[in-house]
């Protein structure tokens, strides 16, 4: 059986998405609504360094949604805070009596080294990235307990694992999994999932010329972009459906076993990473020092393999 021809996996789900007019947000909202949820649309219309405001953005997607026989309502709060996050909770509730799903999505860039950061930069950058994120699922909870059940999925980045010329940017997306990692054990016992979603593609809004000039600088010093490693050739360029169909799998009940996971899509891959965990361990009775840390064995053990990927070119 076809997925069209498959009955609704999320029919009668109330879900919210942040950051819904355009890229992988819209299409996130449209496979939700495809599959029977109904919308939130949520989207400021800013720019992708932040800033401004366009009402139509959010607007267009939901006409769009609507056209399409799904039900949904426009909401266009900046994300940045909790107040506005309680907004888009409450938008919810008044139009549709619930809420189910939270697809924290909304998301800003300004790529600079840290030499070049501002204090600017680095709060409105958390703001909108990370503490907008909380806010959305400290106001979703309490609904969430109450009918003992909800699921969240959180957009981080691999831009988290370290992202050379976005420094303020890598570090919003690694906290994004601190927090999943966190909302899951506090919420796992009230039967809400709370999962963290690492996409690289094509048509997203994060996809400006000067991220694009970020890449391009560390290509031309030889520095790993991204991890400590290039990224894997791919078959296809992974667009925003590609995106949108692991996040909307996340919010169904064929994923009902992922609670506090990273998963990674790009392309044709797609995975799961494997929990944090110490790769190698030694022991000294007498406790660490210098001196022992020093010792030949214990640097060889401990730094077997390790090579400083980012200093470029000598």
């Amino acid at each position: 059986m076809t997925q069209s021809a498959c009955a609704p996996r999320l029919d009668g789900k109330v879900a919210v998405v942040t950051g819904a007019g355009r890229g992988i947000g819209f299409e996130i909202a449209r496979l939700l609504a495809g599959q029977g949820a109904r919308l939130v649309v949520n989207d400021l219309g800013g720019g992708s360094g932040g800033g401004g405001g366009n009402a139509s953005v959010a607007q267009q997607a939901v006409d769009q949604l609507r056209a399409a026989g799904g039900e949904a309502v426009a909401e266009t709060s900046s994300v940045d805070g909790f107040k506005g996050a309680e907004r888009v909770i409450q938008a919810a509730l008044d139009h549709f009596g619930r809420i189910d799903i939270v697809v924290n999505n909304a998301g800003i860039a300004r790529p600079g080294g840290i030499q070049d950061m501002t204090e600017d930069d680095l709060d409105i950058i958390l703001a909108v990235n990370l503490k907008g994120y909380a806010g959305l699922i400290r106001h979703a909870a309490p609904h969430f307990i109450g009918q003992a059940g909800g699921t969240i999925v959180n957009m981080s980045s691999p831009s988290g694992f370290g992202h050379y010329g976005n420094t303020a940017y890598a570090a919003a997306k690694e906290g994004v999994i601190g927090l999943t990692r966190s909302v899951a054990r506090d919420l796992g016992p009230h039967g809400v999932r709370c999962n963290a979603l690492r996409p690289m593609a094509g048509g997203s809004q994060m996809a400006t010329p000067k991220m694009v000039e970020s890449l391009m600088a560390s290509a031309r010093l030889g520095i790993p972009p991204l991890w400590n490693r290039w990224p894997s050739p791919q078959g296809f360029p992974a667009g925003p459906e590609h995106v949108a169909a692991v996040a909307v799998w996340l919010c169904t009940d064929a994923a009902a076993a992922a609670n506090g996971r990273e998963f990674f899509v790009a392309g044709q891959e797609v995975g799961i990473l494997p929990e944090p965990e110490v790769h190698r361990v030694t022991f000294d009775a007498a406790g660490w020092t210098l001196d022992s840390l020093d010792r030949p064995e214990v640097g060889a053990y401990l730094l077997g393999g390790v090579r400083n990927a980012f200093r470029g070119p000598a």
